[in-house]
């Protein structure tokens, strides 16, 4: 009995002095820890203060265009950066924001680049598809009224032209004319735009006066497509297979051709004498 006693007492023993052995190491490991943690912060800080950090001028700030159309000096004109300045300090998602609040800039992504030290900018332009004018009331009194020019992108993203032309002076502005106010036609506007676009018929100006009466200025004379819904690309489809109207009418003879129904197209004479409506057949 005092054996058994006697060997469990030396295993404790050595049990002790391996958990203290254990204890140390892990003080010695974490001690060591703590140092290269240290040690590698403070190489990465020293580092981050050396002069090579800096972006000392324009030619650091690498832009890519997604279509090409602003200059590399119009760009960085748009850029609010102070040279010399240490590269940690700038901030890219400040200056991607600052880009995506220019009206003609859809898209900006900036990286910051460690080989060689500089910026990377990405820019997406927006590119309009149409020119705007919005009827605005100048004076209460007399009832004058201005408009105010803009463009649309085929998102439907407003830009004022003054600001787009500074930017892009020699870019020709599009044809396709747009009249009324923004709240008339932004919340179908992409899909009018992309069923016009695709259209076989030229279509010159979209009237969105009217809420209640869609009018399309076309190649073949006016347009009527109502109250603008979901029929607008069948409307649109209907239009083009009356192409042939062209041929067979001259565009002073139609008044306009009322697409207000596209079951039942109708091409309204302008004739005094045939004041009557003749119906065309949709697959005319």
């Amino acid at each position: 009995m005092a054996g058994i006693i006697s060997v469990s007492r030396t295993d404790l023993a050595q049990r002790r002095k391996k958990l203290r052995r254990h204890r140390q190491m892990r003080i010695i490991q974490a001690i060591w820890r703590t140092f290269a943690i240290t040690g590698l912060a403070g190489g990465l800080l020293w580092l981050a203060v050396q002069p090579v950090w800096v972006l000392k001028s324009p030619k650091q700030v690498v832009i890519k265009l997604g279509n090409q159309s602003l200059s590399d000096e119009t760009t960085q004109s748009l850029l609010v950066l102070s040279y010399p300045q240490s590269l940690w300090r700038i901030e890219p998602a400040a200056i991607a924001n600052s880009l995506k609040k220019q009206p003609t800039i859809a898209q900006a992504i900036v990286r910051r680049s460690l080989f060689p030290p500089g910026l990377n900018i990405e820019i997406q332009e927006r590119v309009p598809v149409a020119v705007t004018q919005t009827p605005s009331v100048q004076n209460q009194g007399t009832g004058n009224k201005k408009v105010t020019i803009g463009l649309l992108d085929a998102s439907g993203a407003w830009m004022p032209l003054e600001k787009y032309t500074s930017l892009n002076p020699t870019k020709k502005l599009p044809n396709l004319r747009v009249i009324g106010l923004p709240k008339q036609y932004c919340l179908y506007w992409t899909q009018l735009h992309q069923a016009v676009s695709q259209s076989p018929v030229k279509v010159i100006e979209i009237d969105c006066q009217n809420p209640a009466n869609l009018i399309l200025k076309t190649e073949l004379g006016n347009v009527h497509l109502g109250v603008p819904g979901p029929q607008l690309s069948e409307q649109i489809k209907v239009l083009a297979q009356m192409r042939h109207l062209a041929a067979k009418l001259n565009s002073g003879q139609i008044d306009y051709i009322d697409l207000k129904n596209p079951e039942f197209p109708l091409v309204q004479m302008n004739q005094k004498e045939q004041k009557l409506t003749s119906k065309t057949p949709k697959n005319i």
